[in-house]
């Protein structure tokens, strides 16, 4: 089975999408994918589908979902062996793929793959690669982990409490490996390359404190002194406004760091220690 949930939702056995078009039972499918290979209990599928207000009938109707995506699976389990895809007393049937357990349901992925799982693999490895100092290989693992997302996770399902938070959780963590490889990027001279993607980055994310201070970092060591000035008092009043929050000491540092180092010093002191002030903060 793999899985796809950095994006649109998209589960297939045997390279045959298993995905409902029906919103409940796309929830459904999403919530145990998320999971996938452990037990999601019926009330946490319930409160999933009904946030708290669940109808009488909520058991029935939920194994009426589950019916509905063993049915999927059944169809694409026989046009796999069809093609040679297995066959005989051994394969899997759908129950073997979605399983009733005591208490709730399991998707069983046949160790399959899962965009999340290798997510968080690759950004796992970049970030010990950004701790041994390897940061060209911080760089490249982090782009990587990067790349399995195609949008918003479950962007095209119907969320309920938990997949909703779920979908917050994972953007955090997006954000956090987006964050690491930037700073790798500038600790191995791409300051350059940076300036258009932190310039999307920095619209897109008004109050993010890190990001702003990276883009005032990659101005800066491009030679652009007064706009990475700009950038810092664009934030401030931002964060004034909406926040009622003065930059943080960190943000503050750096700033003071670029003015100290004056117009004709674009890389100098001020680029290392404002990395380091950003760490720092």
């Amino acid at each position: 089975m793999d899985i796809e949930l950095l994006g649109t939702l998209a589960v297939r056995e045997q390279g045959r999408s298993i995905t409902p078009t029906a919103p409940k039972p796309r929830q459904v499918l999403a919530l145990l994918a998320l999971h996938a290979d452990q037990v999601v209990p019926i009330s946490a599928l319930i409160e999933e589908l009904w946030a708290g207000t669940p109808p009488r009938s909520a058991r029935t109707t939920l194994q009426t979902y589950v019916l509905q995506l063993r049915a999927l699976i059944a169809t694409a389990l026989e046009q796999g062996d069809g093609e040679g895809a297995g066959g005989g007393a051994g394969r899997r049937t759908a129950k073997d793929v979605l399983v009733t357990v005591p208490g709730g349901y399991l998707l069983d992925t046949g160790n399959g793959t899962s965009d999340v799982r290798e997510f968080d693999r690759l950004a796992g490895r970049g970030y010990r690669a950004m701790d041994a100092g390897d940061f060209p290989g911080a760089a490249r693992l982090l782009r990587e982990a990067l790349s399995l997302w195609s949008g918003p996770a479950f962007a095209d399902v119907n969320g309920g409490i938990q997949l909703d938070t779920e979908t917050r959780r994972l953007e955090e963590t997006r954000l956090c490996a987006l964050d690491q490889r930037i700073e790798a990027d500038l600790r191995i001279g791409r300051h350059r390359e940076l300036l258009a993607e932190l310039t999307v980055l920095a619209s897109r994310y008004r109050t993010h404190e890190n990001l702003h201070g990276q883009f005032m970092l990659a101005l800066h060591r491009s030679g652009r002194r007064g706009e990475a000035l700009d950038v810092y008092q664009r934030l401030h009043q931002t964060l004034v406004r909406e926040l009622g929050l003065e930059p943080s000491a960190a943000l503050r540092r750096l700033q003071r760091s670029i003015l100290m180092a004056g117009p004709d010093s674009p890389v100098g002191a001020a680029g290392t220690n404002g990395e380091r002030l950003l760490r720092a903060g």
